[in-house]
């Protein structure tokens, strides 16, 4: 049994280049920067065009004193996210695994290049299946897209497709605690395949929901900007359970 750790999850930060989203960034980051973390994660959406530029603000602005563990989203470019933020090139999907405080974190590249909605490729899927089968501690599953209908419509036309292939894995192997994804511009909470689904809320912004306003939600008036970004705490005891915290960054 691992002692307990604590890591922070964001997402969506959608570097562009301007000062907005740049603000924002530096605002969480300078929020969780000093904390007594064992990581930050932020799964997806790094940049909002995939431009090199966006990256190099990413690599510049994504820091701390703990590791932090980037993965693509679909607004990301595999090209410019490899050359800034990994110093490689090629135009595969982009998954990586990482041993941090007794536990492994799998990210998961589930981009579909040129399209929003997400899918994890066969290679992926390989890959991930060799890390659990590997894996000799707990593990977080990581990608972008919600496996899982949030019941935002919007958020769900372009959520993760065939996510039963996900399902399988994750009742294959026991040692996965929970899949953790970004996307949905707002903090939710699920069940997949037994397991914890939890999505990090939005940096850059967050998705309205249906029910919270009598307006027809539209790609035009579904983003509200003036809500202050959002962090999850997820808390991993000594006892192998996993606890939650989601907290608003206030800006200032």
């Amino acid at each position: 049994m691992i002692g307990m750790m604590v890591f922070a999850h964001i997402s969506d930060t959608h570097l562009d280049g301007g000062e907005r989203a740049l603000r924002r960034t530096r605002q969480v980051m300078s929020y969780l920067r000093g904390m007594p973390l064992d990581a930050i994660l932020v799964s997806g959406d790094i940049a909002d065009h995939g431009a090199v530029a966006e990256y190099e603000q990413a690599k510049a602005e994504l820091t701390a004193d703990v590791p932090v563990l980037v993965l693509p989203g679909n607004h990301d470019v595999r090209a410019a996210y490899r050359k800034v933020l990994l110093g490689t090139d090629g135009a595969e999907p982009i998954n990586a695994v990482h041993r941090i405080g007794g536990a492994i974190f799998a990210l998961c590249d589930s981009s579909i290049p040129g399209r929003h909605d997400g899918l994890l490729a066969p290679e992926t899927l390989a890959w991930l299946r060799d890390v659990l089968a590997a894996a000799d501690a707990p593990v977080f599953v990581c990608l972008h897209h919600p496996p899982v209908i949030l019941h935002q419509a919007l958020v769900d036309s372009i959520m993760l497709g065939e996510p039963d292939h996900l399902a399988r894995l994750v009742e294959e192997f026991p040692q996965v605690v929970a899949v953790l994804c970004g996307h949905a511009h707002a903090a939710a909470a699920s069940i997949f395949a037994g397991r914890p689904l939890l999505a990090a809320p939005g940096v850059v912004s967050t998705t309205r929901l249906p029910w919270t306003t009598p307006e027809k939600l539209t790609w035009d008036n579904t983003v509200d900007f003036a809500d202050a970004p959002g962090v999850a705490f997820h808390v991993l005891g000594d006892d192998g359970r996993l606890t939650t915290h989601y907290r608003a960054v206030p800006m200032s």
